[in-house]
């Protein structure tokens, strides 16, 4: 294949809005190469591990580990690479260090199955989490000697659980970069600059933005804020190419919007809000989900559960088992998400009444 034709660069905004980035089309075999002999460099001679999810909540709880400890050697995983960054970790790691699992929720048996290994191998380890948890998975990695403090998913972020948790005397500077990463990941969005930490951690390299909060806390400097504005005009044109392709469904009880795109979703999911949605469903050329609640609909995690993925009440995400081969995805792409969006509103459609729910999640303060 042709460099030229996965270069995001020679896209205009609405080809791009239906097309997964560059790195969707790289063989996930060589990505995994990559990414673990990185693995190995970051972990060899590591006295601190931080395992977190490198959105603003996660290396926000990387910062304030690299404060109390004086280190904390950074191995990025998002919730669907759980799995490989515990094996590696247990395979890699220094047996005298500690390590630090954050913002990270298992959503099966399979992503925490090399735990007893690591807790073997290595020194401590301490997990930090606001996800809503399955009480089993909690209970296994409990047992397996790990240290697991999961916060109130409705009150707090991972920052809040590791400023509180972590034995250490934080300045303001750091309570505060926790609070206004919370006001973004709960989605209260009461503190301007709630926006620019999220979005600088999304479009910035994750040791670039660790530095930064380290040196500014959440008051990003002007060249960052430069930055932002010229990136954001970007992002505004994908945010509008998905509201325009936007649809309300009625579904039992709720009108959940449906649409399709590569866009920021959050400010995607406000727009339904505004246009009278109960939940939002944003499905993404790369074929995963993002479903946003409202105070209407608070149980995003539940319909998550039922297509391969999880979250909160009122945030989950989701990737539907329904691609076998390119054939799919070609589908996927040409049908903005038909097959996907339909299984996740069947998702919805599956949710017990309220009354016939059972406690399925555990939250520990």
């Amino acid at each position: 294949m042709d460099d030229w034709l996965i270069d995001d660069d020679r896209l205009s905004i609405g080809r791009k809005s239906v097309l997964p980035g560059t790195g969707f089309f790289r063989p996930d075999s060589i990505e995994e190469e990559q990414a673990e002999r990185e693995a190995a460099e970051t972990l060899a001679d590591a006295n601190v591990v931080v395992i977190a999810d490198p959105d603003a909540d996660g290396l926000a709880c990387t910062a304030l580990v690299r404060v109390a400890r004086g280190e904390g050697a950074l191995l990025p995983a998002g919730p669907h690479e759980l799995e490989e960054a515990i094996e590696w970790t247990s395979e890699y790691a220094e047996p005298t260090a500690d390590v630090f699992v954050c913002d990270l929720c298992p959503d099966s048996e399979y992503d925490v199955a090399d735990v007893s290994a690591l807790v073997e191998r290595v020194d401590s380890v301490t997990w930090y989490d606001h996800h809503q948890w399955n009480p089993e998975l909690a209970a296994t990695v409990r047992d397996a000697g790990v240290d697991l403090t999961v916060g109130d998913s409705d009150e707090v972020c991972t920052a809040d659980v590791a400023l509180a948790e972590l034995d250490y005397d934080f300045e303001e500077q750091y309570a505060d970069l926790a609070a206004v990463t919370r006001d973004h990941d709960l989605w209260i969005r009461e503190d301007p600059r709630s926006d620019d930490i999220a979005d600088y951690a999304y479009w910035a390299e994750p040791e670039e933005y660790i530095e930064t909060v380290l040196a500014h806390g959440a008051d990003l400097p002007p060249e960052v804020e430069e930055y932002l504005a010229e990136k954001r005009v970007e992002k505004e044109a994908l945010i509008e190419k998905a509201v325009e392709r936007a649809e309300l469904r009625e579904v039992d009880e709720w009108t959940v919007g449906v649409t399709y795109g590569r866009c920021s979703q959050n400010e995607v999911a406000e727009a339904l809000r505004e246009q009278g949605s109960d939940a939002a469903v944003i499905v993404k050329p790369a074929g995963s989900a993002s479903i946003r609640g409202t105070e209407n609909f608070e149980r995003c995690h539940e319909v998550a559960a039922q297509v391969n993925g999880g979250g909160h009440p009122k945030a989950a995400g989701c990737k539907p088992d329904i691609y076998d081969d390119m054939l799919d995805y070609a589908h996927h792409w040409s049908t903005r998400g038909a097959v996907a969006k339909q299984a996740i509103i069947d998702a919805f459609k599956r949710l017990p009444a309220e009354d016939d729910e059972g406690s399925e999640t555990e939250t520990e303060t």
